[in-house]
């Protein structure tokens, strides 16, 4: 593999990304990660890739291969886009939406732009899949996707039921929207990486046979987080909600892949933040198949979500660890 010019980073916006507690991740990674016994990563919630794009650079760490999930077509499509050759009309595209939106300081001309670009993106969901539907239509989809992020308020990616995207434009004075240079480098990085489309539990099989090989792995979950009250929810990040029964069947699938034998972390929002007394992820994840308890950490993040900034600030998040 090409030697990396420039360290990757993330190449979109994501509420609730996980740059921030990257140090934290690190401090509680597997030593058998630290040492290079760890060749496998797999991450099923993909998001924007925050931590595996960090660990796959991080030196020391020899992951071979990496293999990620995400039940976002669209954000799946913009990691294949970018991963083929069509990276390089990506940029094109983006260089010249950019040079678009930041050739003016008019707002009323920006949100016609960012309006009409949603518009285009949410109408062009019935092209999808259509057997006349070409490449190129893939790869000014995945830059629509880019520019949006960069451009929509806070980076949320939120749907509505008939999965259109519904977001309002930030209010940015020069943003990023193409950086060429760091797209490369994630192109570069993506070589070693397998790009799923579907639910998490579809990691299994590959879990499962990783382990069988006699090799061993590292599962780093980042769920959608459980909303610490009803108006910290922003509706949905795809079609398909995340209620407490989805979260409960994930605690129990990820007691499936203890007993398996992978190496397991997760992250979620603390419910102790807004209740003392909600002791729902601690009673899920006390313990393993096998009565042996998980580790339980509560790590200060900040959170920007919400739209007054008093309510912004430092709360806890929960790092949890079979290991």
């Amino acid at each position: 593999m090409t030697k990396l010019k420039l360290k990757a980073k993330p190449f979109l916006k994501w509420a609730g990304g996980k740059t921030q507690l990257l140090p934290v991740i690190h401090e509680r990674i597997p030593n058998e990660v630290k040492s290079g016994n760890i060749k496998y990563y797999v991450e099923p919630f993909v998001g924007s890739g925050a931590v595996f794009i960090d660990l796959l650079q991080t030196e020391g760490y020899r992951f071979e291969k990496a293999y990620i999930w995400d039940v976002n077509p669209e954000l799946i499509n913009v990691y294949n886009i970018i991963k083929s050759k069509s990276v390089s009309l990506l940029i094109e595209i983006l260089k010249e939406k950019d040079a678009e939106f930041n050739g003016t300081e008019d707002k009323n001309v920006r949100k016609h732009i960012y309006s009409s670009t949603r518009d285009k993106f949410n109408k062009e969901l019935e092209l999808i899949d259509n057997e006349t539907t070409s490449k190129d239509f893939y790869v000014e989809r995945a830059a629509e996707f880019i520019f949006l992020n960069r451009t929509c308020f806070n980076g949320l990616y939120r749907v509505n039921k008939a999965g259109k995207f519904n977001v309002p434009m930030g209010d940015y004075k020069h943003p990023k929207i193409c950086d060429e240079e760091n797209l490369l480098a994630v192109h570069e990085l993506l070589e070693k990486v397998e790009i799923n489309l579907g639910d998490y539990r579809e990691s299994q099989a590959v879990i499962g046979d990783i382990i069988e090989s006699g090799e061993k792995v590292f599962v780093y979950f980042d769920p959608p987080y459980r909303p610490l009250n009803v108006s910290s929810s922003f509706n949905s990040y795809s079609k398909f909600d995340f209620n407490d029964e989805s979260q409960t069947e994930l605690a129990a699938y990820f007691k499936e892949l203890d007993e398996l034998g992978a190496s397991l972390m997760l992250s979620n929002s603390d419910p102790h933040n807004t209740d003392e007394t909600d002791d729902f992820f601690d009673d899920l994840y006390e313990e393993n198949l096998h009565g042996r308890r998980n580790n339980i950490s509560r790590i200060p993040a900040r959170r920007n979500i919400n739209s007054k900034g008093d309510k912004r600030g430092h709360i806890n998040e929960l790092l949890i660890t079979n290991y």
